[in-house]
C-alpha cells in the first residue's frame, strides 16, 4: 500500500513529540474527492489536543495513538470518486476535515461539501491561512452577531488568527472597529482596517466604551466584556477558558438565554458554502490572508512551538507540498 508522509504523535505531550511520520496514503471513495495538500494551518484546538487538554473529547474522536493533526488546508484535487461532480483533477480548492484531524499529510480524502474552490490567482501556501478563521469570522459576525453597518465592533485578538480576520470583515460591512492586540502587532492590526488600535497590556477594559458587537477570541473575562455591550448589543464567544470549564459554560448557556446583553457560543464547522463565501471576500478584495510563519511538515513541532509561544500576527501555516 501507498505511503504518505503526515504529522503525528505518540502521546499527549508538549510540541516536541510531533514528527512526520507514514500513514497509508488514502484513496477517493464513492462520494469523496481526493485533495494534493500545499499546506495546512496550526489551530488553538490542536494545541490543546496535543497536550491533552481535550483528552475526553478528542478521545470520542480517534482513539488510542498515533494521532494526527491539522483541521484545513488548501491545495489540489488529485482524484475524484464516483458519484461526485463539480470537481475535476488539477482543480485549486480549499476547505476542511469537519470535526476530525489529519489534514496536515500529504493528501486527504475529502466529502465535496466540505471543500470549495480556492480564491484565483492566490498562492496556496499563503491561502491555508484562511480556511478555518475565515469562516468563523464570517458566521461569526455575518450570522451570529448579525454585524450592521455604522455599529461598533470590538476584537479583541485583533492580531490573531481569527481576529485578524474579523477586523478586515468589520471594515467591509461597514462597522467602526476596534481592535485589542499586543503591543508588536498594533501596526499590523492598523493596516488591516480597524479605526482604533489598543495595546490588552495596558488598557483597562472598562476604559473602551460601549460597543454593540464584542468578538472574543480569548474566551477569558467574560463578563467584563458583557458589561461593555450597550442595550441590545451581541458578544459572540469563539474560545472559552479550558482550565474552567464549566463556569465558561455555564456563563455562556445563562447570558444566552437571560438579558438584553446577549452572548454567542459557536463551534465552527463549515462546509463548502460557507468556503465559497470566504473566497467571494477574497477574490473581491475585502479579506487577505496574514501569515504568521511558514514551517515544513518536517518541523511540524516548531509550528506549534511558535503558535504556543503568542504573540503571532495572523496565522502559523505547514508548508506539505
Amino acid at each position: 500500500m501507498d505511503q504518505m508522509r503526515a504529522a503525528m504523535y505518540d502521546s499527549y505531550g508538549p510540541p516536541e513529540v510531533l514528527y512526520e511520520g507514514r500513514v497509508p496514503t488514502p484513496v477517493a471513495g464513492p462520494g469523496e474527492v481526493l485533495v494534493r495538500v500545499h499546506a495546512a494551518s496550526v489551530n488553538g484546538g490542536e494545541l490543546a489536543g496535543r497536550a491533552g487538554r481535550l483528552r475526553l473529547a478528542t478521545g470520542l474522536i480517534s482513539r488510542g495513538f498515533p494521532k494526527r493533526t491539522g483541521m484545513d488546508f488548501a491545495g489540489e484535487v488529485a482524484a475524484v470518486g464516483a458519484g461526485v461532480s463539480g470537481h475535476r483533477v488539477g482543480d485549486r480548492v480549499w476547505g476542511g476535515l469537519g470535526r476530525r484531524f489529519g489534514s496536515a499529510a500529504e493528501f486527504v480524502a475529502v466529502r465535496p461539501e466540505l471543500i470549495a474552490p480556492a480564491p484565483a490567482g492566490m498562492d496556496l501556501v499563503a491561502a491555508a491561512a484562511l480556511p478555518g478563521v475565515g469562516t468563523t469570522a464570517i458566521t461569526a459576525l455575518r450570522d451570529k452577531a448579525r454585524l450592521r453597518a455604522g455599529e461598533r465592533l470590538l476584537v479583541r485578538g485583533a492580531s490573531g488568527g481569527v481576529g485578524s480576520v474579523a477586523v478586515q470583515l468589520g471594515r467591509a460591512y461597514g462597522a467602526h472597529v476596534t481592535g485589542l492586540a499586543g503591543a508588536r502587532n498594533l501596526d499590523l492590526v492598523r493596516e488591516l482596517g480597524a479605526d482604533e488600535v489598543r495595546d490588552y497590556a495596558t488598557t483597562e477594559l472598562s476604559e473602551l466604551g460601549r460597543f454593540d458587537v464584542v468578538l472574543d477570541t480569548v474566551g477569558t473575562a467574560l463578563p467584563t466584556l458583557r458589561r461593555l455591550l450597550a442595550p441590545g448589543g451581541r458578544m459572540v464567544a469563539i474560545s472559552f477558558d479550558i482550565d474552567r470549564l464549566l463556569p465558561s459554560l455555564g456563563y455562556l448557556f445563562a447570558s444566552s438565554v437571560f438579558g438584553s446583553r446577549r452572548v454567542r457560543f459557536f463551534s465552527g464547522n463549515p462546509t463548502s458554502g460557507l468556503f465559497a463565501d470566504l473566497t467571494a471576500y477574497v477574490d473581491g478584495g475585502a479579506v487577505r490572508p496574514v501569515v504568521g510563519g511558514v514551517y515544513p511538515l518536517a518541523d511540524v513541532a516548531g509550528a506549534h512551538r511558535a503558535l504556543e509561544a503568542g504573540g503571532v500576527g495572523g496565522k502559523i501555516v505547514v508548508q506539505v507540498g
